[in-house]
């Protein structure tokens, strides 16, 4: 059985960490999930520790920074302790950040979150389940949430954007 950690935020404006869930639970049966909430961004690296030391092999961290120059800082601040925890553990957190201003109002802003959300859980089901599946979808200029980029040549010419 493998055990998935999710780590998110009272300062976040959308519960992604029910995204992920839901996502995770549509893809696999012989998992479970422990969840971690904290208030903000910058407490998400001791979560995701906290959640390894509870047995947790992957931890998804979703946060959402708000849209002052203050947040954008502490989002900075909170990926670099995310970094930090996973060379000290060799073990992934996918961090899972929104930043309010991304999106043009609420309802954007919960799309993209509950989809970011989504995608990394795929994302996190590959890393545990079959990391060879991201191998095969290198360099293919994937996004999670809005549209993909797609390769830089595709069919010897410009790629477009939408998931391959």
């Amino acid at each position: 059985m493998h055990l998935f950690g999710i780590a998110d935020t009272t300062f976040a404006r959308v519960d992604m960490a029910a995204s992920v869930k839901d996502e995770l639970e549509s893809l696999a049966h012989d998992m479970r999930i422990i969840r971690y909430t904290v208030p903000g961004i910058k407490d998400l690296p001791v979560a995701s520790l906290k959640l390894f030391d509870q047995g947790a092999e992957i931890v998804i961290a979703c946060g959402m920074p708000g849209p002052k120059p203050v947040d954008k800082s502490s989002a900075m601040v909170a990926s670099t302790g995310l970094m930090e925890a996973q060379i000290k553990t060799g073990k992934h957190i996918i961090e899972v950040f929104v930043h309010e201003d991304e999106a043009k109002n609420g309802r954007e802003l919960q799309w993209l979150c509950d989809r970011r959300a989504r995608e990394h859980a795929v994302n996190a089901y590959y890393l545990i389940y079959n990391p060879g599946k991201l191998s095969e979808m290198a360099g293919q200029g994937l996004r999670q949430g809005f549209e993909d980029a797609g390769p830089a040549i595709d069919n010897g010419g410009f790629a477009g954007t939408g998931r391959h």
